[in-house]
């Protein structure tokens, strides 16, 4: 018996591991992606130490978190920070949000240069996808697509000012049901020198609720030729990524929630896109050596009171499912240092298996649709210039 509030999400039937050439590595620029997996950026989620833990588990394309433009073009201090890489990370690759194609194109340069720890990136991912109303609101994000011109100035601007640097783009199917943009998205990008498209197959009133519908995914890989297409939505174990391949033909997948308090996804999809079945699912005691890890390694990045307060976040995602108790989880939450959640922690029964299901267990944003917050009359016409709200390049980095 468990203490999960949420039921797992029904597990389709299981898919066989890729058949030997069934899959290809993705050419992304001069970067070449295999496993074709790559993590989707995450605010407050996907810094270094995360980041290299997945690794540690498996290839891929790891993604820092969404960096405004315009606080890396006036050397905001904090989103510096943010966007720091570790020491042997490789490809060094990070993801832009803005509004404005001045901020973006400057922002590009400046990464491409080196101004983050002074080395140049190796790939940029421009933000077209968050549906957060601090920035829909000002036009950002899942809402710029429906300007349509304005978006293929953003997006020349980041391609011209990358060089040679391979720029990517993420979004979604739309703001709406009514105020579709993926397709036109997908096509804009490819005409000025993307050189790959993510979709996330929600729509921004969405959030995170529902269904991701992979129709979409194959809808636009008909329609975007020249470049990969990776697909996103409902990611949550390897099963899913070989049946998200086969039923769009996408060229690759994007790993979100899925590999929240599970990042030894990483792992299984690997070994499946090698033709490997899944390893073992994880008893409770290799999970709470994998959070000890976890945590250790945001303690060395941040220092031990900053990493700890960090991690209190993860405990509810790597527990999910596991029978821990209420009590022990709001110690967690409270944790002040590394030594303490050892002790907190010792007490678990370490043999206790992985919960059935435990990987399609939802982790991370959910809820249910709401309106999309959107400038005043954003609707009203799609090619129209843009007057940029006032605020809309001022967000705080990472989300």
């Amino acid at each position: 018996m468990t203490d999960l509030v949420d039921a797992p999400l029904p597990a389709p039937e299981p898919e066989p591991p890729a058949r030997r050439g069934e899959f290809n590595a993705v050419r992304i620029g001069q970067m070449e992606v295999w496993p074709p997996v790559v993590l989707a950026p995450m605010a407050g989620v996907t810094n270094a130490p995360f980041r290299t833990l997945c690794r540690r588990y498996g290839a891929g394309l790891y993604v820092n978190q969404m960096i405004t433009a315009r606080a890396l073009v006036e050397g905001h201090r904090k989103s510096l920070v943010l966007a720091a890489f570790a020491p042997d990370e490789s490809p060094r690759s990070i993801q832009l949000y803005g509004t404005d194609p001045y901020s973006i194109g400057e922002a590009a340069r400046l990464l491409v240069d080196g101004l983050v720890d002074g080395i140049p990136v190796d790939h940029i991912d421009m933000n077209f996808g968050c549906p957060m109303k601090k920035v829909t609101r000002h036009g950002g994000g899942a809402a710029l697509p429906w300007k349509r011109e304005h978006y293929r100035k953003i997006v020349r601007a980041a391609v011209k000012n990358a060089g040679d640097v391979p720029v990517t783009v993420k979004f979604r199917i739309g703001i709406d049901d009514d105020a579709i943009t993926f397709i036109d998205a997908g096509k804009i990008a490819e005409d000025e020198g993307v050189q790959a498209v993510a979709l996330h197959a929600r729509t921004a009133n969405q959030l995170y609720s529902g269904q991701a519908d992979w129709r979409r995914i194959t809808e636009l890989k008909d329609a975007i030729t020249s470049i990969p297409v990776f697909g996103n939505g409902d990611i949550w174990e390897a099963d899913d990524a070989l049946r998200m391949m086969r039923t769009t033909g996408c060229d690759g997948v994007t790993v979100g929630r899925g590999c929240l308090g599970r990042p030894w996804l990483f792992g299984d999809l690997a070994e499946v896109f090698e033709g490997r079945p899944v390893p073992p699912r994880p008893d409770l005691g290799q999970v709470l050596d994998g959070m000890v890890e976890h945590a250790g390694l945001l303690c060395e990045w941040m220092g031990e009171d900053h990493g700890i307060r960090d991690f209190r976040k993860h405990t509810g995602w790597y527990l999910k499912g596991f029978p821990a108790g209420g009590a022990m989880r709001a110690r967690l939450n409270r944790v002040g240092s590394l030594a303490e959640m050892r002790e907190l922690i010792a007490v678990l029964d370490r043999d206790i298996p992985f919960p059935e299901g435990g990987m399609r267990m939802v982790r991370g944003h959910s809820g249910s649709p709401k309106d999309v917050h959107l400038p005043a009359g954003w609707l009203d016409t799609r090619d129209d210039e843009v007057a940029i709200p006032k605020g809309a390049e001022q967000l705080v980095s990472g989300g």
